[in-house]
């Protein structure tokens, strides 16, 4: 049964020819009608976007300059038309052919505001061994004050919600996403729904998760989304948040 609901799916690239085909390969698999996959790359130097341009079902490439990973997810935001927005980078894949099915089936459902899953951390080449599992859980509004947040990756979200209350901060070197569903989710209170599998695999990696240092400065960004948002934590919030993470390395 074809679900009548649309997304846009935003992959920022820079150089990743290496990686881009798994991801532009399970967006093309999709077996949901209603997708435009936008590519915003940073003026590759390799072949990624001769990759890019192999496939058919792609919307739009947009290749310039920008200044940085989330000036080029707003430039995707910008150009989006699907009801829904979703961000999918090029070293990430969706989990199967029908996660966008399910994903639509379950925001029909609920009518809710945004949508997110779990995500599993693989190895970087094939066969893609689960190295972290990033379970979520479902939502509760409080659970951000104990340094809850979903997995970005598997965040679906109404476009109305960035055409309301804006896009990625750019004051944010590593933390605008955790800022953007803080704001969307806890200030504004959009409604949320869990669905309870895994939507993507992510190569291992990550700007926030590179080093000590990349941590204790996204720690601080952390702290500084809720001075954003006029909104105070708890003292244990922002220590909690890393902490999390731990269970997710002897998860199943």
């Amino acid at each position: 049964m074809l679900i009548s609901l649309t997304f846009s799916i935003i992959t920022v690239c820079y150089n990743s020819s290496a990686t881009i085909a798994d991801t532009l390969e399970s967006v093309a698999r999709q077996q949901h009608p209603g997708i435009e996959h936008l590519i915003i790359d940073g003026v590759s130097q390799d072949n990624t976007l001769a990759i890019a341009r192999q496939y058919p079902h792609v919307s739009k490439i947009i290749s310039e300059p920008d200044s940085g990973l989330y000036d080029a997810m707003n430039k995707g935001i910008a150009h989006a038309t699907g009801q829904y927005i979703a961000f999918l980078n090029a070293d990430d894949f969706y989990a199967t052919p029908g996660t966008l099915q399910r994903v639509a089936r379950q925001l029909k459902d609920t009518q809710a505001d945004t949508l997110y899953g779990d995500l599993h951390y693989v190895t970087a080449q094939p066969p893609f061994n689960v190295v972290r599992h990033w379970k979520s859980g479902p939502y509760r509004h409080r659970n951000f004050l104990h340094g809850w947040m979903p997995p970005h990756p598997t965040f679906f979200a109404r476009r109305a919600l960035f055409e309301q209350y804006g896009s990625f901060d750019l004051r944010f070197r590593s933390a605008a996403d955790y800022e953007l569903m803080l704001r969307f989710l806890y200030k504004h209170k959009a409604s949320a729904t869990y669905l309870p599998e895994v939507l993507v695999k992510m190569r291992t990696g990550g700007m926030s998760n590179a080093s000590f240092r990349h941590r204790i400065r996204a720690n601080r960004e952390d702290h500084l989304a809720w001075q954003v948002n006029g909104l105070k934590p708890y003292p244990h919030t922002t220590i909690l948040k890393p902490l999390r993470k731990l269970g997710q390395w002897f998860r199943n």
